[in-house]
């Protein structure tokens, strides 16, 4: 049995719960015991109560930031000790956003999963990344995108997408599909990323003004719509018991992103979370996301308001269409992305590394 520390960044922390969590019974019924090291304040944590949007009040604030990032840095202090009683490190991403901390004082060898261009943080970011990708054994690449910028910094990199729990995503019934049934466009995932959905807003407002059609939003707190009629936006609080559910009953699933570097490095797992739940998807066509499309017949790349516009539209009146989309991507999604899929793929680089 092969016994792996996993840093990991935080209890609900998404990249944590997916990246490795949720791989822990399937990867120790491979012989890889893994023990998570998750740090009771999450790493991306502000300090409470103070929001870090004001940058005026961070400056003003500026000896509590300190010592609110070495109060961070402390609680990561157990688990570096504790790849020491392992035959293997799993750090998910890097111990402190966008620098060098405690990574040169982990047992080797280590293995860095990334699933995310978190070396576009400044200042440090850069250097640091390349620092941690040069002493790990290998790096853990997310997609293509990341993978290729890794690969200048280290000779071992591996594409590991992110898995999707198709036990816990998966699709209705027929006979839970009604036609009388709102059409309904969904939308999960992490507040930050309303500003992807504000970017195309004038286009789903005119989409839900001209149809019998309603928005459903899924967050930890409201989106702040404008062009969007009020009444045609629901709103449901994300937990992590209730978002497969959310995802089950919506027609569509939307993920449009921008043309970034940011953006590039995201992982498409709005995407396969729609696909999983057998729900046809209308996405941006950027870095993984088009790759994906090209899977099969499994939604719509948008890349202008037009695109989205139509995508929407087409889909409103062609249900059966959707239907039939959705369980390609669902087959798609059980080939090449399920939990068992990756957790397997894992355990092989796990076992070559020890």
């Amino acid at each position: 049995m092969i016994r792996v520390a996993a840093l990991t960044s935080g209890v609900s922390v998404p990249s944590s719960r997916f990246r490795v969590r949720q791989h822990l019974t399937s990867l120790k019924r491979a012989g890889v015991m893994v023990k998570e090291y998750s740090p009771m304040i999450s790493k991306y944590a502000g300090f409470p109560g103070i929001p870090t949007n004001i940058t005026a009040l961070r400056y003003l604030l500026f000896p509590l930031y300190v010592f609110w990032s070495g109060l961070e840095l402390a609680v990561r202090a157990r688990g570096v000790l504790g790849t020491w009683k392992a035959d293997l490190t799993w750090l998910e991403r890097e111990l402190f956003p966008g620098c060098l901390t405690w990574e040169p004082l982990l047992k080797r060898p280590y293995v860095f999963d990334v699933d995310d261009s978190i070396w576009i943080k400044r200042p440090f970011a850069r250097s640091a990344m390349i620092r941690i990708a040069r002493d790990a054994e290998v790096v853990l690449a997310g997609n293509d995108y990341i993978a290729d910028w890794f690969s200048a910094y280290s000779k071992n990199v591996k594409i590991v997408p992110t898995a999707i729990d198709t036990e816990r995503f998966f699709p209705r019934g027929s006979s839970e599909r009604a036609s009388d049934d709102p059409f309904v466009v969904g939308w999960t995932g992490q507040s930050v990323g309303f500003k992807y959905l504000y970017n195309i807003e004038a286009y789903l407002g005119k989409f839900f003004q001209d149809n019998d059609a309603e928005f459903w939003v899924m967050a930890e707190q409201h989106p702040r719509f404008q062009k969007i009629p009020a009444e045609k936006v629901r709103y449901f609080q994300w937990s992590p018991t209730s978002e497969a559910e959310f995802v089950r009953k919506i027609d569509v699933g939307i993920m449009p992103l921008l043309s970034s570097e940011e953006c590039r490095g995201k992982c498409s797992f709005k995407m396969l979370q729609y696909m999983s739940s057998g729900v046809p998807v209308i996405v941006s066509p950027i870095g993984m996301n088009n790759d994906v499309l090209k899977m099969g017949q499994i939604g719509y790349a948008a890349r202008d308001g037009k695109d989205w516009y139509e995508a929407l539209e087409h889909l409103y009146k062609n249900r059966s269409l959707g239907y039939n989309m959705g369980d390609e991507g669902r087959r798609i999604v059980e080939k090449f992305f399920s939990r068992d899929f990756i957790s397997l793929r894992l355990s092989k680089i796990f076992h070559e590394l020890v």
